[in-house]
């Protein structure tokens, strides 16, 4: 070991270096080191998590945010008109019922078709989808690392619920008898992926101690919690209407049952 560094002490007195000015150089170097290895490359939680070949999106926030409202709103909004041009005679009730279906057969199908398809190369990614994903993702870096509970998770959403919600709209469109069954289906599974995903994020934090979401507020409270619990609350809605009339319908057809045995 002394031979080294008297090594290197010889080889800053060519250079004109004194041992102690070598020396100190040699000190800021390796802190320099050490400052770029403890400094994280992304700014995911954990910051230790590995994500490799990550890249800031190019797109200001904004414009992100802004492109997939007009985007939302387009959809709702041609949806809207579709339904009332071709089936006139369906309740606003329904109507809105239908725009829910079909706004949430998109986001499976297309937005997190995107995520199962490109999951092992999100964070280099730059087109539209990616940059959101990107973006929620700070609220939630599983979506970063391709973790398996998600991963499995968001494929049988993209395969099953998401055109299962396309199909309840389309019952509720043409007055189906299947509607309910089918949406009781839907909801439960909507009821159900979300609570696991809130369930298992929240015990690997205060059980194992790993944070998926930054601690700013916005991370957690609009994108991790609010945007989740949209559908927890709609779905239990829909599952208590559904409910509520297959049960009127079997209450009916038991009064009619008693009085034709009364005659």
């Amino acid at each position: 070991m002394r031979s080294r560094r008297s090594k290197l002490f010889s080889v800053g007195k060519t250079y004109g270096e004194t041992p102690t000015e070598f020396s100190q150089q040699l000190h800021t170097i390796e802190e320099q080191v050490i400052m770029a290895l403890q400094t994280p490359s992304h700014p995911f939680y954990p910051i230790d998590a590995i994500i490799e070949d990550y890249a800031p999106n190019e797109a200001p926030l904004l414009t992100i945010l802004t492109t997939a409202s007009l985007g939302a709103t387009a959809l709702l909004g041609t949806t809207w008109l579709l339904t009332g041009f071709k089936r006139p005679q369906i309740t606003t009730v329904d109507r809105i019922a239908i725009l829910w279906f079909v706004l949430s057969g998109s986001i499976h199908c297309f937005f997190e078709g995107y995520f199962m398809i490109h999951h092992d190369r999100m964070a280099s990614a730059q087109d539209f989808f990616g940059q959101l994903w990107k973006e929620y993702a700070l609220s939630d870096s599983r979506y970063m690392t391709s973790d398996t509970l998600v991963l499995c998770m968001e494929t049988i959403t993209v395969l099953v619920w998401g055109p299962l919600c396309f199909l309840v709209a389309y019952f509720i469109a043409t007055q189906h008898s299947l509607r309910h069954p089918f949406q009781i289906v839907v909801c439960m599974s909507h009821l159900y992926g979300d609570s696991l995903y809130y369930a298992t994020s929240l015990f690997d934090h205060y059980v194992h101690g790993i944070a998926y979401c930054r601690p700013e507020a916005l991370y957690f409270w609009v994108y991790y919690f609010f945007m989740n619990f949209i559908w927890i609350v709609v779905p239990f809605y829909y599952l208590y209407q559904s409910m509520r009339t297959i049960s009127a319908a079997f209450k009916t057809m038991g009064e009619r049952s008693m009085q034709q045995k009364a005659r």
